[in-house]
C-alpha cells in the first residue's frame, strides 16, 4: 500500500522511508530507540501494527518484526499477546539506582543502604586482619573463586540460612550481589534468552538484563510474592530459560514469600526445568523474625538453583562480598565468568567478612542491624500505618501505595524538590504501565532516626 494511502490515517508512530538504509530491520530499530530515548514516543504508547507499519513504509513485514523483536530486547518495548506492542515503562531512562547526583544535603530514601552505623565493628575485625601474619597471602592473583578457607567460612556461614553445601568446590567467593547477578547471566543465559521475574523487581537486576539482551517476563504475584499459576501459564506461551527470585525479602515490595508458596514455585520451576538465579540478601537479618524461616529455593531445586549470599546488607556494604553456590553441572561455566568478570574478588576484603563470622562479630552485627531496622520501620509505621502490608516487618525499605491521583514519577521530582529523595514504581515495573502508583521509601541511609523522622514528616506532609 502506497504512503500516500494514510495521509489522513492515524498512526501512533511515523518513521521517514527516506531515512532507512541496509539493514533495514537495524536502520528501523535504531529509529526506533532514537524517538523513544529523545521523548517522541513516550512510555506506554501501543506502536502501529507490524503488518500496518510494513504497508506503511513498503517494506516487508517480517523486517518490521525483526526490528520490534531487537528494541524489545534491549528491554525498550514489550508485547502483550492480543493487544499489542507498546514502548515500556523504563525505556527511555536508566533505572539503575545509586548515590549519583544526589544532593548531599538531601534525605534519601532511595538507595537501600546497610544501616552503616554498623561499621565501626567491622572495623575492628579490619584491624585484627591487618595485624596478622602472613597477609602478603592476600595480596594476589591466586585462588580467583575465593580461599579454600575463606569458602568453608562462607559455608558455614550459609548452613545457619539452611544452606547445605557438601562440595566446598560448588562455592565461590565474589564482589557483592550486583556482582553474583552479572556472573550468573553471562554464565548461564544467552543474548535473546527469557527469564520470568516478579512485575514489580530489583531495578538493577532490569538495568543489567537490558544490557546483556535478555528479556525479562512479568510475572503477575499477590500479597504472598509470584503466583505459581500464572508463572506455570508464562512458561507454556512463551520460550523461558530461567526465573530470578528474592523469597526472603523482595526488591521493592518487600515481600516474604512463605514456604507453601516456595514449595508451590517450586514444582512449575522444576515442571518446565527452570534455571533458578535465588538472590537471598536479606536473609541473615530475617532469620527468626517470622512465625517459619524461609526454606531457600536452592534446598528444594539444588541442581537447577544458584543461590546468591551477599554480605553488603548483613555485614557491610562496602566491602563487596558475596558467596555464590552453584550446581555442580554449572561449575565449569561459573568459574570462567568470575575468571572473565573479576579475574578474582579481593581476598583482603573476604578475609575481614570471614573474621566476622568466625569470630562470632557477623551475628552481632546483625542483631544490631535488626535493631536499627525495628525501630526505623516502627517509625515508618507510626507515620504511614498500613495494617494490611504485605512487606516484611524488618525489611530494609517499605513500598508504600499513593492516594489518585498522585502521580508516582511527578511527585518523586517535586519530594526532591524539598529535600528527599524517593524512588516511584515505575522504576521497578517490568514491560507494561501499571494503575498503582508506589514508592519504595529505604529505611537504612539515613544517618539516626532524628533524620529518619525528619524525612517522614516532609512525605507526610506532601501526602496530606
Amino acid at each position: 500500500m502506497p504512503i500516500n494511502s494514510f495521509v489522513d490515517y492515524p498512526m501512533s508512530w511515523r518513521p521517514d522511508r527516506r531515512e532507512l538504509t541496509r539493514p533495514i530491520y537495524l536502520s528501523l530499530a535504531r529509529m526506533l530507540e532514537r524517538d523513544i530515548t529523545e521523548g517522541f514516543l513516550v512510555p506506554g504508547t501501543k506502536l502501529p501494527p507490524q503488518r500496518e507499519l510494513a504497508d506503511f513504509l513498503d517494506i516487508n513485514f517480517t523486517t518490521v518484526t525483526r526490528a520490534y523483536k531487537t528494541c524489545e530486547l534491549k528491554g525498550l518495548l514489550h508485547a502483550v499477546t492480543g493487544s499489542g506492542t507498546f514502548v515500556a515503562a523504563n525505556a527511555a531512562r536508566s533505572v539503575i539506582i545509586s548515590r549519583d547526583r544526589v544532593p548531599t544535603e538531601c534525605i534519601d530514601f532511595g538507595l537501600v543502604a546497610s544501616f552503616e552505623q554498623s561499621n565501626f565493628m567491622v572495623a575492628e575485625a579490619t584491624r585484627r586482619v591487618a595485624l596478622r601474619s602472613g597477609l602478603d597471602r592476600l595480596l594476589n592473583y591466586d585462588d580467583p573463586a575465593g580461599i579454600p578457607q575463606q569458602r568453608e567460612t562462607a559455608i558455614r556461614w550459609m548452613r545457619k540460612l539452611g544452606i547445605t553445601v557438601e562440595n566446598p568446590d560448588q562455592v565461590a567467593v565474589v564482589s557483592g550481589a550486583q556482582n553474583a547477578l552479572a556472573i550468573s547471566l553471562l554464565a548461564l543465559f544467552e543474548p535473546g534468552s527469557r527469564i520470568a521475574v516478579d512485575e514489580y523487581t530489583y531495578s538493577n537486576f532490569i538495568e543489567l538484563a537490558k544490557s546483556l539482551r535478555i528479556k525479562l517476563i512479568p510475572v503477575p504475584g499477590d500479597p504472598l510474592g509470584m503466583l505459581p499459576d500464572e508463572l506455570d501459564a508464562c512458561c507454556r506461551t512463551t520460550e523461558i530459560q530461567g526465573v530470578f527470585l528474592m523469597p526472603s525479602c523482595c526488591n521493592p515490595t518487600a515481600i516474604f514469600i512463605p514456604n507453601t508458596r516456595r514449595r508451590d514455585l517450586a514444582a512449575v520451576i522444576a515442571a518446565h526445568g527452570l534455571i533458578v538465579i535465588e538472590d537471598d540478601i536479606h536473609a541473615a537479618l530475617l532469620l527468626g523474625t517470622t512465625p517459619e524461616d524461609g526454606i531457600p529455593i536452592r534446598e528444594l531445586l539444588p541442581e537447577q538453583t544458584l543461590y546468591i549470599c551477599s554480605t553488603t546488607k548483613s555485614i557491610c556494604s562496602g566491602l563487596r562480598v558475596a558467596f555464590m553456590v552453584f550446581p555442580e553441572a554449572a561449575r565449569e561455566r561459573i568459574l570462567r565468568a568470575i575468571y572473565h568478570v573479576n579475574v578474582k574478588t579481593s581476598s583482603l576484603d573476604a578475609e575481614i567478612i570471614a573474621e566476622t563470622i568466625d569470630s562470632g562479630l557477623a551475628w552481632e552485627i546483625v542483631a544490631y542491624k535488626k535493631s536499627l531496622a525495628k525501630s526505623a520501620n516502627d517509625l515508618f509505621a507510626h507515620y504511614f500505618p498500613q495494617p494490611d502490608d504485605p512487606g516484611h516487618p524488618l525489611s530494609f525499605f517499605r513500598w508504600l501505595p499513593l492516594p489518585k491521583p498522585v502521580h508516582a514519577s511527578r511527585f518523586e521530582s517535586d519530594l526532591l524538590a524539598r529535600g528527599v529523595r524517593v524512588f516511584h514504581s515505575d522504576r521497578f515495573l517490568v514491560g507494561g504501565g501499571s494503575p498503582d502508583q508506589h514508592l519504595r521509601i529505604a529505611l537504612s541511609s539515613t544517618g539516626s532516626l532524628e533524620e529518619l523522622q525528619t524525612g517522614l514528616e516532609i512525605l507526610h506532609s506532601s501526602l496530606a
